[in-house]
């Protein structure tokens, strides 16, 4: 199947995504279980977005305003060790520093949603080793955003999506050593 420019292919995330929607709808009570398994099956065959919008077009909008926030206005901003890292959520920081530590986290969920909303102050965040960073819809600010990819990355790594504004910090991301 060839995709057109104005409908492109989808990636794994995309797919891994869409199926963590279905899953969420089903234990919420908004689909049947026959209705889910039908869902799913054309989500995991769905080669481009049109394919992939049909199954999931009746389910609730997902509310981004629901996603927690990690807020500081001045000071730091620290979470590392054993935390659970949430689907999706905000980093918000006015003037203070962001430290953002995953290696060791508890993630469950293929793909992670970070949006962040930082003002002048710095953030850094650290990533398992094995992880996918996709920085595509972050907006950099005043200082470049520093961030080098891994030469490979593994079949079924964590996606992080890092998305929003740095303002006049300078983001830096980096994979944890193994």
């Amino acid at each position: 199947m060839t995709a057109l420019p104005d409908n492109p292919p989808i990636s794994d995330a995309d797919r891994d995504s869409a199926v963590e929607r279905l899953q969420e709808a089903f234990a919420e009570g908004h689909i049947s279980r026959e209705e889910m398994d039908e869902r799913l099956h054309r989500v995991l065959t769905a080669g481009t977005r049109a394919d992939l919008a049909a199954p999931l077009a009746s389910l609730p909008e997902v509310n981004p305003e629901s996603a927690p926030t990690l807020a500081a206005a001045t000071g730091r901003l620290v979470r590392r060790g054993p935390w659970r890292v949430p689907r999706a959520f905000k980093v918000v920081s006015a003037f203070g520093r962001v430290r953002l530590d995953l290696s060791k986290a508890v993630i469950e969920h293929p793909v992670i949603d970070i949006e962040l909303g930082l003002g002048t102050g710095g953030a850094k965040i650290t990533v398992p080793c094995d992880a996918v960073v996709d920085i595509d819809g972050l907006q950099g600010g005043w200082k470049d955003v520093r961030y080098t990819p891994p030469r490979r990355s593994h079949l079924g790594s964590p996606v992080i999506r890092i998305t929003g504004t740095t303002g006049f910090g300078r983001l830096r991301i980096r994979h944890a050593r193994r």
